[in-house]
Parts: structure tokens; C-alpha cells; sequence
């Protein structure tokens, strides 16, 4: 069952993780969408982490977990940008994506089922 993430970055120039390798690069509502969807679809930020680990192998592969259909909706309103993702990964996975993407300048503002 997939479920509806409402996600807000209240400033989209904020919005970078701890490591430039790993967070957001966009500017617009739409590319910061289009980053989270391809984070949550491919394995490929998952990898990146990974490997940034002292010891890659023995990492839990169950956090590299992804979604081929997840989809992820974004618009600009007044200073912030909102997200949308509607997705089977479950909530702490999504939390990790978020924290590489954007460090701690998001905010989760509601979960529905979708």
C-alpha cells in the first residue's frame, strides 16, 4: 500500500544536506520533485552513501530499499516549496533520503494513505 508524504522546504536555498555529493542541487519546485522521485525510484544516492561508509559491506541493504513507481509532486507557494510523494518505502527511509538531500532544512507536515 503506498503512502502520501507532505513534505515542505520553507527555504529552497537551505535546503542541502552535509555532503554536497549527496544533496539536492535544484532550484525549482519541479527539479527538487524530480530529485527526491529519482531518490526514491533508483538506488543510485543509496550507493553513494554507501560507499562513503567505513565499512560498505555492512550496511544494511534493507535502507537501500526503493520504489520504481514512486511519484513525487512539487510547487513553489509564497517562500517555501511542497512536496508531494506518494510511495510504498515507509517513513524512517524516506526520513534518510530526505537528511542526505537536505540536511534538517525540511519538514514532514502530513501523512495520508494514498
Amino acid at each position: 500500500m503506498a503512502t502520501r508524504y507532505y513534505i515542505r522546504l520553507p527555504d529552497a536555498q537551505r535546503a542541502r544536506g552535509g555532503d554536497s555529493s549527496l544533496s539536492f542541487t535544484a532550484v525549482s519546485p519541479d527539479g527538487f520533485a524530480e530529485q527526491l522521485q529519482a531518490a526514491l525510484r533508483e538506488p543510485s544516492l543509496f550507493e553513494r552513501w554507501k560507499m562513503k561508509q567505513d565499512d560498505p559491506d555492512a550496511v544494511d541493504p534493507a535502507l537501500g530499499e526503493t520504489d520504481p513507481d514512486a511519484v513525487v509532486q512539487g510547487a513553489q507557494h509564497d517562500l517555501h516549496i511542497d512536496l508531494v510523494a506518494t510511495t510504498r518505502i515507509g517513513g524512517e527511509i524516506l526520513r534518510q533520503r530526505l537528511r542526505w538531500l537536505a540536511g534538517s532544512a525540511w519538514e514532514l507536515r502530513d501523512v495520508t494513505a494514498a
